[in-house]
């Protein structure tokens, strides 16, 4: 992105602006399983859903100069529908582990509804929203076992599985070393990644406490736009969605019900 200044990616206000959107339903969230790092792809409704994304950006008219996305399709072809639908395929697109979505140990793969049958309700619900107890490990013996997809297959001391904590303990260092300096560069950034890595960003972001993040729900395809000042601080935004600082895209009973949505589920991650 040579030619860019800092002064490039500031708003008339002084603000940079970060746009993070969570990939659109995937095939497994519609079959209500749990997924983690498995590699689904998206379903038909999730594609509506990053072109109703796009739709929203594109009235506002918003545009990027770099997307940020993981190492799974459901993430990055989110990102790429509304780049498509923007004009922008042509950007840079940086794919990073450390954005995929929080691993789910022995749990990928399994129905949530027989699995809070199996072992109820109150173990599934700290496996999946406590923030520092981690489900079961998943065996490497697993046919989910993440080394056995090609895109994970370098990646050093893959975990069997993961809570909320050790999600940021790797979104963090992404973000410090890789998308801080970006937009403070000037460029414009898109964020397509998954419900617990954004979660993890927009604790540290939002400066939110162990147990705010534990009930923080972010709904599926729905652009969450911050405006961050010069030190990459959150400035509160006109009909900012408490407690966090950024404000969603699109109408605010929608986006209401969609958040409800994800509470009243079993968990679709």
């Amino acid at each position: 992105m040579g030619g860019k200044s800092a002064e490039d990616g500031l708003d008339e206000n002084g603000h940079y602006t970060l746009v993070l959107v969570r990939h659109g339903e995937s095939q497994w969230n519609k079959e209500n399983r749990f997924t983690g790092w498995v590699d689904v792809p998206l379903a038909e409704t999730g594609i509506d859903e990053a072109k109703r994304a796009s739709n929203s950006l594109k009235s506002e008219g918003f545009s990027f100069d770099v997307m940020f996305t993981s190492l799974l399709q459901r993430a990055i072809k989110t990102g790429l529908l509304i780049l498509e639908d923007l004009g922008l395929l042509w950007i840079p697109v940086d794919k990073d582990w450390r954005l995929n979505e929080r691993h789910y140990g022995a749990l990928q793969g399994l129905n949530k509804k027989e699995t809070v049958e199996k072992h109820g309700s109150e173990q599934v619900n700290l496996w999946r929203r406590s923030y520092d107890t981690p489900p079961p490990p998943m065996s490497p013996d697993s046919p989910y076992w993440a080394g056995n997809q090609p895109q994970h297959k370098s990646l050093k001391d893959l975990p069997s599985t993961e809570c909320l904590k050790d999600t940021v303990a790797r979104v963090l260092p992404w973000w410090k070393e890789v998308c801080a300096p970006a937009i403070k560069s000037g460029r414009k950034v898109l964020v397509a990644a998954h419900g617990n890595s954004l979660r993890a960003l927009v604790k540290y972001l939002d400066g939110l406490s162990d147990e705010e993040i534990c009930s923080l729900n972010i709904p599926t395809a729905i652009p969450l736009v911050y405006k961050l000042d010069k030190n990459l601080k959150p400035v509160r935004a006109e009909g900012a969605y408490a407690p966090l600082s950024g404000r969603y895209l699109g109408d605010p009973e929608m986006v209401r019900n969609a958040i409800e949505g994800v509470a009243n589920q079993t968990g679709k991650k």
